[in-house]
């Protein structure tokens, strides 16, 4: 009961996971704290992880987050590069190139063994881009356009597939995935927090 339960928050807030960060960015006009490299880090495991998921004739209902995922990441890079100025014809080759070989792998132009070799590196990327995120927020001490609700709902879908696996299969690839990507997010909540507070007293003081 319990794990269903949480299975299915864990899809109805995907839905909505990248938005709160869209709106954020919108209405601050800037992408402080955010890194570009991380995001397209997690375009590239997204976008893999929805192509095998697909080539191999899944049930929809069982990757349904990837792709709901992917669309609001587009919208999300397409933001920061706005915002960041760089909309440009080098952004516009590679985006053609990428939707050149998302179509082929869709189309089976390109063959489904290669997603085969390719999805096992999801988690040291996904793990990457959490772990860039972190480290440009400590970096640059920002965390101006970090949206908390983002990034708590991340932390909630992961540490809730703990559970869900733990009753299911108990797969200890998947355990230790979820527990390492659930500990980022979270660092990230918690850095985020510490910056924006930090920041806060800083325009009081002066």
């Amino acid at each position: 009961m319990i794990s269903n339960l949480l299975s299915i928050t864990t899809i109805i807030l995907s839905v909505i996971m990248k938005a709160p960060q869209i709106i954020r960015i919108y209405n601050q006009k800037q992408t402080g704290g955010i890194s570009l490299t991380s995001l397209l880090l997690d375009l590239i495991n997204l976008s893999t992880t929805t192509c095998y998921n697909y080539t191999n004739n899944y049930s929809l209902m069982s990757y349904l987050e990837y792709p709901i995922i992917l669309i609001q990441q587009y919208i999300l890079i397409g933001t920061v590069l706005f915002y960041n100025n760089r909309l440009n014809v080098q952004v516009l080759i590679l985006s053609a190139l990428y939707i050149g070989i998302f179509t082929a792998f869709v189309y089976g132009l390109i063959p489904s063994s290669i997603l085969t070799i390719l999805v096992p590196f999801g988690t040291p990327i996904s793990l990457s881009s959490k772990g860039l995120q972190l480290y440009t927020i400590m970096k640059f001490k920002n965390a101006d356009s970090i949206s908390l609700t983002t990034w708590l709902i991340s932390a909630y879908t992961n540490g809730a597939r703990i559970y869900t696996i733990m009753m299911d299969s108990a797969d200890k690839m998947l355990l230790t995935n979820f527990c390492l990507n659930t500990s980022l997010s979270t660092s990230i909540v918690l850095a985020s927090v510490y910056y924006k507070q930090k920041q806060t007293s800083s325009k009081y003081i002066s």
